[in-house]
């Protein structure tokens, strides 16, 4: 598994603990809308365990943009890309 899948697969584990929920089932398209209990609270869990897990920070104008789960993984790719390619300089 690589790429965009090997992300969202970590991402479904990270859902999956901070809403304390092991059938949480996650797509590109899932919202705040779409699963009960993300709220504002719960999206800053959510950064702070996706930071610590892919060993990133994002940016707050990334932060702004993460309407769903798609977003997430676009910004995750994008800053493990960013990094590997400031470590290879």
């Amino acid at each position: 598994m690589t790429g965009d899948a090997e992300i969202l697969a970590a991402l479904t584990s990270i859902f999956r603990e901070v809403f304390a929920d092991d059938r949480l089932a996650i797509a590109p398209g899932t919202t705040p809308d779409d699963v009960p209990g993300w709220d504002s609270a719960k999206t800053v869990a959510l950064i702070v365990a996706i930071e610590e897990r892919f060993g990133i920070r994002m940016r707050t104008s990334e932060l702004d943009r993460l309407d769903s789960v798609a977003d997430f993984v676009a910004v995750v790719a994008s800053r493990r890309a960013s990094d590997a390619t400031a470590h290879r300089r």
